[in-house]
């Protein structure tokens, strides 16, 4: 999955319009305009197409985090590699989900998974138990993402 594809999921999962997705990136480090948004929002083929970097990701999901949970009193940790792992962790970090919660958002979205199958993913790389997180998988969690927080808006 692209940067850009998480970023319009995740838009459209949160029932974000274009100020609050501004709002979440100036939360998170990154002001935005937005012409730039509009640039990144962009579907792949269309004309005027801008890359996410992981910078602008991890800003985002960072503002995520800060707008839901209050903004961190100690310094940040140096930038990790964005990676799938990690995008799931700071959304489930920003949503507060449990366990629980990501089964059924997974189940929702078309996947069943294992509690322990689950926490694998959250382990740090290096333990014996840790596995990487697929497109597939993160792909499935923001769909069901979506279903499930569209449903608790009616």
């Amino acid at each position: 999955m692209t940067n850009n594809d998480i970023l319009r999921r995740l838009r459209y999962a949160l029932n974000l319009d274009n100020a609050g997705v501004i709002r979440l990136f100036t939360q998170g480090g990154h002001p935005l305009s937005e012409l730039d948004l509009d640039l990144l929002l962009k579907k792949d083929e269309d004309p005027g197409f801008v890359d996410c970097p992981d910078v602008l990701l991890c800003a985002f999901l960072d503002g995520l985090i800060a707008s839901r949970r209050g903004a961190r009193e100690s310094a940040p940790d140096a930038p990790e590699a964005l990676n799938n792992n990690l995008i799931l962790r700071k959304i489930r970090i920003a949503l507060e989900l449990k366990d629980s919660d990501m089964i059924r958002i997974l189940d929702a979205g078309g996947m069943e998974i294992s509690k322990s199958e689950l926490s694998a993913l959250f382990r740090k790389p290096g333990h014996r138990n840790f596995v990487y997180c697929r497109d597939q998988l993160l792909r499935k969690f923001l769909s069901g993402l979506a279903t499930i927080s569209r449903e608790e808006l009616k």
